[in-house]
């Protein structure tokens, strides 16, 4: 039949893999607007009309047709303009059948229906919407219900937490490339992206990043007390030369080891002169002082790489190399981690002006404190590293009231604000000590 010509479906690139690869799990996960639910219903559609097929729809929990992809296929339907009328898909409030090839789309509730599952045989290709949600128990039971000779499962789902089943069994342990294709996508995919949506996507981007990654990337949920930055950092686009009383560039390295990256980051702060809305500050003999307050960091570009050696070797960057992915590295000072001499002297040999950085005690709480102090923190969205570390970096948890925060910072997601740190050393308040004193 060449009714699937006759109607082109257009679908995205990244969802290509749907119609021209064969696998045992095809997963598609990502955010609003990535058209990850409408592509897989249209694609399913288009393949009914070619040949006769089962198809089953199912997600978690469905009390009744209103929670399934029902209305979803039948919308599809008419868009494509392919239903009864045109003697193809027939809707009925339980199944959609199509007229010629005999396709049939039933609808299942995985969580109240078990027993009524494990009866089904002939499925070709299992839809689970929604899989955020499925249950483990419930992927032990779908998985070997759909046991036809090459019978598929299509994923699709909007991430949840980290310790989802569907997370752990299709992302954070993958299964081989011969069994399952896994794609990401988001709104930046979806070429048809309707304004509305675009502006709605950057707006959270800039003032709720957590909530972004999540809602609009298809990140897993990570917002908690315990994140350094949280409710400082966000996303945004900007141009350093437009950023109001600007100084820097400020560029700092950290050095990397076995399971750490080598990270060196440009940046600049926005300073807002009190003067500026009206406030005068004054000595102790009454002279105006010209006080500038640090207000908003900008993270403006990054270089990171694992396993970063001096020379550049088996198509991986030497540090040469990386350190001029960023632009001006050649020209300003970079303060760098001074657990590394032999480092920082290779690299001056190279011809950058880069300095070993000064450590005190507690000069890594002093940092944090810096950092937190800003009205806003703002990474370059290029800077995908740091966007990420952004995220993950935090303080420690008690192990057994996990929402007590302590005052200790965990390991690892660090780099890129340790260089950060590194940069700013000659802005940030020093915590006194008794040496101090004495």
């Amino acid at each position: 039949m060449s009714a699937l010509a006759q109607v082109p479906i257009e679908i995205p690139d990244k969802l290509q893999f749907l119609i021209s690869t064969r696998k045992r799990y095809k997963v598609v996960f990502g955010g609003r607007g990535s058209l990850k639910s409408w592509t897989i219903a249209r694609v399913l559609l288009g393949l009914g009309r070619s040949r006769k097929m089962l198809i089953l729809c199912a997600r978690e929990f469905q009390k009744s047709i209103k929670d399934s992809v029902h209305r979803l296929l039948r919308n599809q339907i008419a868009l494509l303009g392919i239903g009864e009328d045109k003697g193809e898909y027939k809707v009925t409030d339980t199944k959609i059948v199509h007229l010629q090839t005999g396709t049939e789309f039933i609808f299942v509730g995985l969580h109240f229906n078990t027993v009524d599952l494990k009866s089904l045989e002939g499925v070709d290709i299992c839809w689970v919407e929604e899989a955020e949600a499925i249950s483990a128990d419930s992927w032990t039971i779908l998985d070997p219900t759909i046991r036809k000779e090459g019978s598929e499962i299509w994923v699709s789902f909007n991430p949840g937490e980290e310790t989802d089943p569907t997370w752990q069994r299709f992302v954070a342990d993958p299964m081989p490339a011969d069994v399952a294709t896994v794609v990401s996508v988001s709104w930046k995919d979806n070429y048809w992206l309707p304004s509305e949506l675009e502006r709605q996507a950057k707006w959270m981007r800039e003032h709720d990043p957590e909530g972004y990654l999540h809602i609009w990337e298809g990140k897993t949920w990570f917002r908690n007390e315990a994140q350094v930055l949280n409710r400082v950092w966000g996303i945004k686009d900007f141009d350093p030369a437009k950023i109001p009383h600007r100084s820097g560039p400020y560029f700092g390295a950290d050095w990397g080891f076995s399971t750490s990256p080598t990270a060196l980051v440009k940046s600049y702060v926005e300073t807002l002169n009190p003067h500026d809305f009206g406030k005068t500050y004054v000595t102790n003999e009454g002279d105006e002082v010209n006080v500038f307050i640090h207000r908003n960091l900008y993270i403006a570009e990054e270089a990171f790489a694992m396993g970063c050696e001096f020379i550049a070797r088996d198509g991986q960057p030497g540090l040469t190399e990386l350190f001029e992915q960023v632009s001006e590295s050649r020209k300003y000072v970079i303060k760098a981690d001074c657990a590394r001499p032999e480092t920082i002297s290779h690299m001056s040999k190279e011809g950058f002006m880069i300095e070993p950085c000064e450590k005190w005690p507690k000069c890594a709480e002093d940092g944090v404190a810096y950092l937190r102090g800003f009205d806003h923190i703002y990474v370059h969205p290029s800077c995908t590293n740091m966007i990420q570390q952004s995220r993950l970096w935090s303080f420690k948890t008690d192990k057994l009231d996990r929402k007590k925060v302590l005052p200790r910072l965990r390991d690892g997601n660090d780099d890129g604000w340790d260089a950060t740190r590194y940069a700013h050393e000659s802005l940030i308040t020093r915590t006194a000590t008794m040496f101090d004193v004495l």
